[in-house]
């Protein structure tokens, strides 16, 4: 229990050999496997479920819960892409069952990651090992199990519910109402919580872990007192905490240790990495929009509409630094560690004239098809944490003290030193107030369409973009709040209808 991912050197065919083979070469849920890991000598020491749940942990190096989810606020509305057409169909109200791509991934990845932790559950008792060291080992499991159903309830709503490894035949339920598949995560996750050491996270999930996802789970569903009980229990245990220095913990470089991290992704050059920089860096498929850049406030704490200090000459004179460590501008020059000056070379050019910083590893320049990342991808962090708390109290009871100094503790991290937000504000500016920060604090970091969706804001400002080119963007209430189940599961699962009207 003690070998942490990241320090992990199994190879991905000894992983596949222990949990994926679970997964049938047709992407759905297949039979129990039948080779060397299910007979007698396996599943017996700590070491056996060390590497198995290694294996586990192995499915979220995927499409949906990598750097992919940039393009989740191109969605959102933060960005445009002119590279990604599965994405823009969906940002166009043009989805459909064919459509291929995020329809696709969000629906296998995750179904992968849930073959493979039912299949740990089934068989981690027959390891040598005290109850409580098993439960943990439940526990990290059970929370990825919720993570994996979570993210398919707000992609599809309800889902099939799978908690045992079952055979092709059984593969074929209807799916489970939204609310009994939330039933279940929420069971998953007061396992972990329970069983999840508290301590601070360094490549395992543990029991902020745990809160975080819970927090994240009930304010999506609007229990905003529960909500707030979840964010206000990590941040009153103290086990996390904001990191110093903004633009390094989304680089490999700051992550190791980081007080904020509360779980991610994990990739070690050079067996697991991924294709980040080429793709976001140096083909350049994400072009943040006007909109999103001109969000970010001077240092005075005012927009730019009104802050005397707005230079429309300089973009980055006198504005919150959170912005220049998120966008960059299209073809400009970078310094690198070494105080080397630097270009990109992007292959696309920017269809708006930014490209994204955060997340970007300058010290990799030149790019090429050789290079690999190795920077986490950050799904759960404490900055979140304290806005949500913020907005779960907010909606609770108004705008009392512990909201103000929760956001204002996101504002005056170290670097970012912006100032504190005005007082005396209403429960609606005050929830304004929330969408702004989380817009700022989170972006490109793939919240920003799950955020609009639950705020259903997306349905007026969505249809108030035009894309590059003179293309509107499309929101239809009736048929966009869920993607449609892929084309190729209703094919093979006579059960499962179709979300409507698609």
């Amino acid at each position: 229990m003690n070998k942490y991912i990241k320090n992990s050197t199994i190879k991905c065919s000894i992983i596949a050999i222990l949990v994926l083979h679970s997964v049938s070469c047709n992407k759905r849920l297949d039979k129990n496997p039948h080779d060397q890991i299910y007979n007698s000598s396996f599943w017996r020491t700590v070491d056996d479920a060390d590497l198995a749940l290694a294996g586990v942990y192995s499915t979220l190096l995927c499409e949906t819960f990598s750097y992919n989810q940039t393009m989740l606020d191109m969605i959102g509305g933060d960005a445009y892409t002119a590279s990604e057409q599965t994405y823009l169909l969906i940002a166009r109200g043009q989805t459909q069952p064919t459509t291929g791509g995020i329809v696709n991934n969000v629906y296998y990845d995750c179904y992968r990651g849930i073959a493979a932790c039912n299949f740990f559950m089934e068989n981690i008792d027959r390891v040598s090992a005290a109850d409580t060291e098993k439960n943990q080992y439940k526990g990290e499991v059970s929370f990825l199990r919720a993570l994996y159903y979570f993210t398919l309830s707000n992609f599809y709503g309800g889902v099939p519910l799978y908690t045992k490894t079952v055979s092709i035949d059984e593969a074929t339920v209807k799916q489970s109402s939204k609310a009994e598949v939330l039933a279940q995560v929420n069971a998953d996750l007061e396992f972990a919580i329970a069983n999840l050491p508290n301590t601070a996270y360094a490549g395992h999930a543990v029991k902020g872990s745990a809160l975080a996802l819970k927090a994240r789970v009930l304010l999506y569903s609007q229990q905003w007192q529960e909500a707030a009980d979840a964010a206000n229990q990590v941040i009153q245990d103290g086990v996390f905490g904001l990191n110093n220095d903004y633009r390094s913990m989304f680089l490999a470089s700051g992550q190791t240790n980081n007080p904020e991290i509360m779980f991610s992704a994990q990739y070690l050059n050079p067996d697991r990495y991924s294709n980040q920089d080429i793709i976001i860096s140096w083909f350049g498929v994400l072009n943040p929009n006007d909109s999103f850049v001109n969000d970010f406030e001077c240092i005075d704490g005012k927009p730019i509409t009104s802050s005397p200090l707005y230079d429309p000459a300089d973009w980055t004179k006198n504005r919150d630094p959170r912005l220049m460590h998120t966008v960059r501008v299209f073809g400009e020059p970078q310094i690198n560690s070494s105080g080397k000056e630097n270009y990109f070379y992007e292959i696309n050019p920017s269809a708006t004239g930014w490209e994204p910083m955060k997340g970007v590893n300058i010290d990799a320049l030149p790019m090429d098809y050789s290079t690999k990342s190795e920077q986490d991808w950050i799904l759960l962090r404490y900055a979140d944490v304290l806005l949500m708390y913020a907005e779960a109290k907010n909606e609770v009871s108004g705008p009392d003290a512990s909201v103000y100094d929760a956001i204002n503790i996101v504002r005056a991290r170290p670097g970012v030193d912006m100032p504190p937000i005005s007082t005396g504000l209403t429960k609606d500016e005050m929830r304004i107030r929330i969408m702004h920060e989380r817009r700022v604090e989170l972006g490109l970091e793939g919240l920003r369409y799950a955020d609009i969706k639950r705020w259903k804001t997306i349905e007026t400002y969505i249809p108030s973009l035009v894309d590059p080119g003179g293309v509107p963007r499309v929101f239809n209430p009736a048929k966009d709040y869920l993607l449609p189940f892929p084309q190729s599961e209703i094919d093979v699962n006579p059960n499962l209808e179709q979300n409507s009207p698609y």
